[in-house]
């Protein structure tokens, strides 16, 4: 074995480099053993394989029959049962079939929906056999490993490539990579690149870059991908290209960097890089998401002068915005457009439409895109079921929602956990306690797990419907559990105890963040602040407001607007003069529930000075905070 080391150490990076084939490796690794029979072995001479024919019942002619139907056969194959029933069949040929046939078969399991499980398994029962093993199989299997979350596992299948005398390529490199990412095991990713490099396991190739550089994106350091970016210019094997580029691109858009997206764009084409449709398509997103609607009839125009095209995605990223901006209409102008080009609406056109019309409380609208949907030959998917039952909560239109919900499983799809969360959020919004529990116990009889978004929907939804005590029950419940509390979960209980005037229990509870390991936030010093005021000590919720500051938790709009609201309640109009003056010098406004609060104190009999002297200052505002409610 360590001479093979040896051996494998005098052929350099640069075979690595060159993803070094199974037969290549093996002509430089002569195993001392016999080897199992690869596809040669199916050309030799009828009397060998007269001698195993016992083994499988058929002639020398019926097994080159069989095993030049196989790759077909392999590829047709459409359930687990066939390809297992299968992979018997092979394993019981005498000599086995070429190694070709094994992975392909390993790889139409994984395809086949994503059985991934079982594909490591196979791969286990090829290895006790000593089944041959090639390069591609273990790749195949490193990254099932990867895709159930086990990139560890991915990483012990290495000592089979050096066991089995097989050199790993950087297909491997690259699954382990993206396997630590997916993971979001960032800083052990960033390490194994390092590794990579410096130990010269491999020669990092334009994938291996991008594979870091979109792991970075996804986690939001972009800047930190920025700096990868640079490295990579300096290298001269592999240069950035134009995925490279979208990549962090998409993230700066995404961050509302747009400026430096721009940027970005302009260095690549001054390198000689050529934008794409994904280019623009990313810097017109971040221009819609900013509202910068001249800017995105810019980017159009500059899509024309490069003969880019736009695509459906195109389209759909500004039919999406439009509507989330109330402009329904200009959507549907664009939808028309896109049509007259050539671009049938899909899935995510009809959604974003539907979304549009239910957030103008246009609920028939968003029903009659849906059937028109349907009636264009498209099958609704979940998501645009989501929209509808949502559209109908919100107008509290409980039967039609749930009939929507029922009719989701008489079409022979089952709810996920996102639908399952929006009825559940539905319900508890209407009030209905008994409903949504119905609900939640129908969705865990289903098998389906809930989500830290299903927890903070029950949590919120059970306080608000004065089931404290049950929302008490559910969060010790979720840490006997081992379920990891957020901050957030945090916050929805101690509102849930403020409103409910139980503040001895809330201060008890926030006491005990930093013992649970757990910074509180803005929104959680906010609500404890909010409950202070509500019981008159307004001593107390002061020094709780400085000490938030001080912690680096900088009040914000909301914090801001819920302490006038209180202040104005209780009538300390001089210090609510002291928070509006401080909000405003901050950049902040009044919301229309504040403004509303202060006019309903202005029609008191008696009015006092410092309320007086507070309506003065908002002076010309007012008739702005009026529109906006």
């Amino acid at each position: 074995m360590m001479a093979m080391k040896r051996r494998a150490a005098s052929l350099g990076t640069a075979a690595a480099a060159n993803c070094t084939t199974l037969a290549s490796f093996l002509s430089a690794f002569r195993s001392p053993k016999p080897q199992l029979a690869f596809c040669s072995a199916i050309a030799t001479s009828s009397d060998k394989i007269r001698n195993h024919q016992h083994q499988i019942g058929t002639s020398s002619g019926n097994v080159l029959q069989f095993l030049s139907g196989l790759k077909g056969r392999i590829d047709s194959i459409d359930s687990l049962d066939d390809a297992l029933s299968l992979y018997q069949q092979l394993v019981r040929m005498r000599p086995l079939p070429c190694v070709f046939y094994f992975n392909r078969l390993v790889d139409r399991i994984v395809k086949m929906k994503k059985h991934y499980s079982s594909a490591v398994s196979v791969f286990r029962d090829m290895y006790v056999r000593g089944i041959p093993l090639s390069d591609y199989t273990l790749n195949v299997v490193i990254n099932c490993y990867s895709l159930l979350g086990r990139v560890d596992l991915g990483f012990s299948v290495l000592g089979v490539f050096f066991k089995r005398g097989i050199l790993p390529d950087i297909v491997t490199f690259n699954t382990l990579l993206k396997g630590l990412f997916r993971e979001h095991k960032v800083p052990q990713a960033q390490e194994f690149f390092k590794k990579i490099i410096f130990e010269k396991l491999c020669e990092p190739d334009e994938v291996t870059f991008l594979i870091v550089i979109d792991g970075l994106c996804k986690v939001g350091n972009t800047q930190k991908a920025v700096e990868f970016l640079r490295v990579m210019e300096k290298r001269r094997r592999c240069k950035p290209n134009v995925n490279v580029y979208n990549t962090i691109i998409d993230s700066f858009c995404k961050d509302k960097m747009v400026g430096e997206a721009l940027a970005l764009l302009q260095e690549m084409i001054e390198k000689g890089i050529s934008p794409d449709v994904v280019t623009y398509n990313c810097l017109i997103g971040g221009q819609c998401n900013l509202n910068r609607w001249k800017d995105v009839t810019k980017l159009f125009s500059e899509m024309k002068d490069y003969k880019i095209t736009p695509d459906i995605v195109t389209f759909n990223i500004v039919v999406d915005a439009l509507c989330k901006e109330g402009h329904i209409e200009v959507a549907e102008e664009v939808v028309g457009i896109m049509i007259r080009q050539g671009h049938n609406p899909n899935l995510v056109t009809y959604s974003s439409l539907m979304d549009g019309y239910c957030l103008k409380r246009r609920i028939d609208e968003a029903r009659r895109v849906f059937e028109a949907m349907v009636i264009s030959g498209l099958t609704p998917n979940l998501h645009s079921y989501g929209i509808l039952i949502n559209g109908y909560f919100k107008h509290k239109k409980v039967e039609a929602a749930m009939n929507i919900f029922r009719e989701i499983q008489h079409k022979g799809l089952t709810p996920n956990i996102v639908v399952y969360n929006t009825v559940l959020q539905g319900l508890y919004s209407v009030g209905s306690y008994l409903g949504a529990r119905e609900v939640f116990d129908e969705m865990q009889t289903a098998g389906i797990k809930p989500n830290f978004y299903t927890f903070c929907v029950m949590l919120d939804g059970l306080c608000k419907t004065g089931h404290v005590n049950e929302a008490l029950q559910l969060f010790h419940s979720m840490e006997a559990d081992g379920i990891d509390h957020h901050i957030g979960m945090y916050s929805i209980i101690l509102d849930g105890l403020c409103k409910s005037g139980r503040l001895d229990s809330a201060r008890d509870l926030f006491d005990n963040l930093y013992d649970k390991g757990l910074d509180p936030n803005v929104p959680t010093y906010t609500t404890m602040i909010a409950g202070l005021l509500s019981q008159g000590l307004l001593t107390e919720a002061k020094e709780l407001f400085g000490k938030m500051e001080e912690n680096g938790c900088l009040a914000d709009s909301v914090t801001y607007n819920v302490i006038l609201q209180k202040l104005l309640k209780g009538g300390h109009y001089d210090d609510a003069i002291v928070y509006y003056e401080e909000m405003v010098r901050r950049g902040f406004l009044l919301d229309a529930s504040t403004f509303s609060i202060l006019l309903d104190s202005s029609t008191e009999k008696e009015k006092n000075p410092s309320l007086l002297m507070l309506m003065l200052k908002i002076g010309p505002d007012s008739k702005k905070f009026i529109d906006g409610g």
